[in-house]
């Protein structure tokens, strides 16, 4: 059984930090390219942070410079520093293959907010 557990998340100021972490099963992880994706209300999910098996990063443009994703292949955890937090990043965050696997965990909320 393929799962994904994503950790925290929470409510910050602008400006602020978090790190997240996803915990990943099922899945032989070194092989795998994985990905932070987020949804905000109202919104389609988006890809906001790529790693490969080998550890080449790609950003969306709007997290670029202000996000960093991280693996740890003997632990099977994918983790997300993000600083410079903003409004507009308030989403539920997921962490996933890239493609996707088809199986999604429960995400963790992040809300940027004064």
């Amino acid at each position: 059984q393929v799962q994904f557990v994503e950790s925290g998340g929470g409510l910050v100021q602008p400006g602020g930090s978090l790190r997240l972490s996803c915990a990943a099963s099922g899945i032989i992880f070194r092989f795998y390219h994985m990905a932070w994706y987020r949804q905000a209300p109202g919104k389609q999910r988006e890809l906001v942070a790529r790693i490969t098996r080998a550890s080449s990063t790609t950003y969306t443009d709007s997290v670029k410079g202000r996000f960093t994703i991280s693996r740890d292949n003997a632990k099977s955890t994918v983790s997300l520093e993000m600083n410079d937090l903003k409004p507009e990043d308030t989403a539920v965050y997921y962490c996933n293959g890239d493609p996707l696997t088809g199986y999604w965990g429960q995400g963790t909320q992040v809300t940027v907010s004064s």
